[in-house]
């Protein structure tokens, strides 16, 4: 089992939490949410639930940053995202519908550069706990969306960062990918983490909360 510690807030420093804060968001001028606010702190995991098209891919790309609401904002440690861009995106790992990596490099190879702090064994390890035992030296662009996907999902075993943002994590991963990562996930909340994810996977965690996105007429 792979662990780490997160440094404590020094003194004076506001504590690592999440608000969004009355978001609203347009999309071809259909208002998929408006108003929304929530807060997600250390320790929490929480589920944005929602019919299809209800926005919670949009939501999750507000809230790491990559997109602007309508209206409303979205706080890291108290202070507006555009303030403390920087901080925000050291603290933050970034899984979308996309597996984000660089598909002429060896999934190790990703893995080192993504992560080039981290033991060379703990590398191998994450690529075994996803099931890549054998595929690490492969070139990802031959690999299968599948195995490409779980390239991506191993960063969950090596980072550091505090605040997971993880759009749908569990497609195309089998009932045992599924369980290793559930227990990775509450992982890291039980070691004062945040996840924020969308996902049609029942989740067996105890320390989920769900926000629910209603639809929203123009």
């Amino acid at each position: 089992m792979m662990c780490y510690d997160f440094v404590s807030p020094r003194q004076g420093v506001a504590p690592q939490m999440l608000d969004a804060i009355n978001l609203t968001c347009v999309r071809d001028d259909r208002v998929l949410f408006s108003e929304l606010s929530f807060t997600v702190q250390p320790g929490e995991m929480v589920q944005i639930a929602g019919k299809n098209g209800a926005g919670k891919t949009s939501l999750l790309r507000i809230l790491a940053g990559l997109a602007q609401a309508e209206e409303g904002e979205v706080k890291w440690q108290g202070e507006g995202l555009s303030r403390m861009r920087y901080q925000y995106h050291q603290d933050l790992l970034w899984l979308g519908h996309q597996p984000g990596i660089k598909t002429v490099l060896t999934a190790f190879e990703n893995l080192s550069f993504y992560h080039a702090n981290s033991a060379e064994s703990l590398r191998w390890q994450a690529l075994t706990e996803v099931g890549l035992a054998g595929f690490e030296d492969l070139p990802v662009n031959q690999l299968s969306a599948g195995q490409q996907r779980r390239v991506a999902l191993a960063r969950l075993w090596l980072s550091t960062q505090k605040l997971w943002i993880l759009d749908e994590p569990f497609t195309a991963i089998d009932v045992t990918g599924v369980e290793k990562l559930t227990r990775q996930l509450q992982r890291h909340t039980e070691n004062g983490g945040m996840v924020i994810l969308t996902t049609h996977q029942p989740l067996a965690v105890g320390n989920v909360r769900q926000v629910h996105l209603q639809e929203k007429r123009a």
